[in-house]
Order: C-alpha cells, then sequence, then structure tokens
C-alpha cells in the first residue's frame, strides 16, 4: 500500500542536494504563494535558467553555420576559417551562373559582329551588281528627221501643216503615225583632231538614233563601271520609205555619249560642251551606283551606217567594294542578252519632205509644198 506525504510536510522551494551543491528539481506542483489554494489552477512551471544575448547570437551563428557546413558537404568538425572559405567560392560559383548569360554575351559581342558584318557582306557580294534599263528618248530634238515605212497620205501631209501650225506639233503627230524620230549628230567643236579625222574619214551618218539609258544598284556599297564594250553588231538595209526632215539651223551640242555602230576608236565620248569634249567617256569618268547612291541616268546618241537598221548589245566593265573586277553583258527584263535598235534615215527613200519654217510649209525634193490653208 502507497502513502503520500500530507501537504504540510512540503517544503515551498527547492532544498539542498547532494554533496555537490546541486540544486534539485521543482516539485511539479506547488501551492501557491500567498495562501494560495493547492485546488486553484497550477502555477506556471519554473522555466530553465536563460542564457545571455551573447549566448543566443553563437548558438544561432553555430547552428546556421552547420546548417551551411552540412549541406556543403564539410565534416561537422570542419574550421569555421575552412567553412569560410567554401562558403565564399559556392557563392562565388552561384553568382557566376547567374551572370554566365551577361558575361558570355559580353565576350561574344565582337566575334557576333563580325559574323553579321561577314555575312552581311556575302549576302551583299551575290547580289547583282547593277542593272540597267534602256528607253527611246521622248523629247523633242533641237534638230530632227522622222522615218516611216510607209508613204504619207494627202490628208496626212495636210495635218502636217495644219496641226497649230509648228514643229512641236508636227513632231508629235508623226510619232502618232509610226514615225522613227532621229536627231542630228552632235557637233563636236572641243573634240581632238584624232577623233575628228576619224569623222572625216569615211561614209558616216548624219543622225543619231536617241535612248536613255538608266543605271542603278541595291547594294549597299559602291559599283564603279568604268568600262563599255558595244557587242553582236548585226546591221541590215533599212525599212524606211518616207523621211521628214525639220532641217539643222546650226550646230547642235548636247549633254550625253556618242557612238557609232560599230564604234570608232574611243567611243563611246563625251559630247558635253566641257573639257573633255569627243575625249573616251571611260578614259576620264567613271559610272558610280550602289551604297546609297542615285541612279544614273545618261542619254546616249547611237549612229547607224546610211541606209542601215542595226541591233547591238553592250557589255560594261565594273569593279565593286569586294575588289571583283569583271565584264557583265547587260541583259532585257526577260534574262535575255539586251538587244538596241538603232536606225539611220534610208538611202533610197520614196519621199522625202522638208519643213520650212517662215512661213510654215511641208515641201517635197522637187520643191513643191503643201501650206497652212490660212497662208
Amino acid at each position: 500500500m502507497t502513502t503520500t506525504e500530507p501537504p504540510d510536510q512540503r517544503r515551498d522551494g527547492p532544498q539542498p542536494g547532494g554533496a555537490d551543491g546541486a540544486l534539485a528539481e521543482p516539485a511539479p506542483q506547488q501551492a501557491g504563494h500567498n495562501g494560495d489554494s493547492a485546488d486553484g489552477p497550477p502555477a506556471a512551471a519554473s522555466q530553465p535558467p536563460r542564457q545571455g544575448d551573447a549566448d543566443e547570437g553563437n548558438g544561432a551563428r553555430e547552428s546556421f553555420a552547420s546548417i551551411v557546413a552540412e549541406t556543403l558537404g564539410l565534416a561537422p568538425g570542419s574550421s569555421r576559417r575552412r567553412r569560410a572559405v567554401t562558403l565564399l567560392v559556392m557563392l562565388s560559383i552561384a553568382l557566376m551562373a547567374v551572370f554566365r548569360d551577361t558575361l558570355t554575351g559580353y565576350l561574344m559581342i565582337k566575334p557576333s559582329v563580325g559574323w553579321e558584318n561577314d555575312s552581311n557582306a556575302e549576302y551583299d557580294a551575290n547580289k547583282v551588281p547593277f542593272t540597267v534599263s534602256v528607253r527611246p528618248e521622248e523629247a523633242e530634238p533641237e534638230t530632227w528627221a522622222v522615218v516611216l515605212d510607209r508613204a504619207l497620205t494627202l490628208e496626212e501631209k495636210q495635218k502636217l501643216v495644219a496641226v497649230e501650225n509648228d514643229r512641236s506639233g508636227a513632231f508629235s503627230y508623226l510619232k502618232k503615225l509610226g514615225g522613227r524620230p532621229l536627231a542630228d549628230r552632235a557637233t563636236l567643236e572641243k573634240a581632238p583632231e584624232r577623233y575628228k579625222d576619224q569623222l572625216r574619214s569615211g561614209a558616216l551618218g548624219t543622225y543619231a538614233d536617241v535612248f536613255q539609258m538608266n543605271v542603278m544598284s541595291t547594294r549597299s556599297t559602291a559599283v564603279t563601271i568604268n568600262g563599255w564594250q558595244t557587242t553582236d553588231v548585226v546591221c541590215r538595209k533599212s525599212t524606211g520609205h518616207t523621211i521628214v526632215r525639220l532641217p539643222e539651223q546650226g550646230g547642235a551640242s548636247y549633254e550625253g555619249l556618242q557612238l557609232h555602230i560599230p564604234p570608232l576608236v574611243d567611243e563611246p565620248v563625251l559630247t558635253d560642251e566641257i573639257e573633255g569634249q569627243g575625249e573616251s567617256y571611260f578614259s576620264t569618268h567613271v559610272i558610280e551606283v550602289g551604297g546609297g547612291q542615285p541612279s544614273g541616268n545618261y542619254k546616249v546618241h547611237a549612229i547607224a551606217p546610211p541606209g542601215k537598221s542595226c541591233q547591238w548589245g553592250i557589255k560594261l566593265h565594273y569593279t565593286d567594294a569586294y575588289q571583283t573586277k569583271r565584264w557583265v553583258q547587260l541583259k532585257d527584263g526577260n534574262g535575255k542578252p539586251l538587244r538596241i535598235r538603232t536606225d539611220s534615215v534610208p538611202t533610197d527613200a520614196r519621199q522625202t519632205w522638208v519643213f520650212i519654217v517662215q512661213p510654215w510649209r511641208l515641201c517635197d525634193q522637187s520643191w513643191k509644198c503643201i501650206v497652212h490653208p490660212r497662208t
């Protein structure tokens, strides 16, 4: 039979224990002080002694360091220095991982720019260096002759002198009838004597078939055209039947290029009334296109042999920014070699008509004239 100690024999405080003087733990339940009844709510259990704030901080750091060390795989007994070094190494690796892409991009900037430039240069170099379009000159020349493949009717002759009673109206009307306009060749007074000698040496045409040549390039770098060759010349007898002329009123000069078909030595030559007139154009000039430069537009006077109609092509020599140097055969919109037609006045025309300006009338070779009805 178990007995308990009567309540009044319990001690209110801890009593000395063993010989080492250690304090005994308090009883789980004690009567409250100041007359508190044992039947009341139990008093809060006494807490163990608290350590100082410094000891708490050290403990926290030790616990955190232990966790980190354990995470990094360090032995539990590793020194603080080793743990710190390991932690710094791991932080550096983490930072390198975070900034790896940025660092890689930075280190690759120059190589990437180089690759991009090389790629752009290759793409640019593979583009067609330049394109050329050719179309007949639409403007009325200073002096002209119009060639038709048939005879004019009486009604057409009368209309030629009635249309606004002037040269421009007659020129436009003749083109509507299918006439092919020709212009007087340029008078090259400043040309060198060697070129003038060529003009005097043979039976050369006196009228030029004029066309506009437009040169352009889509390259981002400059293309320099510095040579010309006339190719594949084929001439046949002119089919012209009728010639209508506006007589030359004096020497004519114009801007552009001139060449005969087949070409004389050094042609095409410059026709501008400036220094270098009559000199080989590409000995003193070049055509530059591409690299943002505007397209070049040139008026070309081509002179066929008398009584002939010729077809021919062009090769141009170019140099580009990639040190490419070669000849290019010009092609038309269908990819075939470009063929340019150049006519001259027929030598055996059945009808030849001449405009007389004052008063405005149309006369044949026997000087039978058609005049304006009101004249």
